[in-house]
């Protein structure tokens, strides 16, 4: 199966709360949500995100939704008001996220 971008089945919209990172990911048709839920699992979440999530990543499944929430722990350097980082902030992750590459049919596109 070929894969593509995220981006190019789904969007996503993410934010932060002290040291954690919070990513919804909605799949753009409800025939696709199989694929993110197989594919998109907290342990590539995870991995994808190595050196900037360093806690643990928990999924939650919105099937009514055709959406997917991680809430990644240990993911800001600290959270806000005491990370050296550049860009602190939670809300460049869903954007980032929607970089990583998963498995579709070329029907399913």
């Amino acid at each position: 199966m070929p894969k593509v971008k995220l981006r190019e089945i789904a969007h996503a919209r993410s934010g932060d709360k002290g040291n954690s990172v919070n990513i919804g990911v909605f799949a753009n048709d409800e025939s696709l949500y199989p694929y993110l839920v197989e594919q998109l699992t907290a342990e590539n979440v995870k991995g994808f995100f190595q050196g900037l999530v360093l806690g643990d990543v928990k999924r939650y499944e919105l099937p009514n939704i055709h959406a997917l929430n991680f809430f990644c722990r240990e993911a800001l350097d600290g959270g806000g008001s005491s990370s050296l980082r550049i860009d602190n902030l939670g809300k460049c992750f869903g954007s980032s996220l929607l970089r990583y590459e998963i498995e579709i049919p070329e029907k399913r596109r």
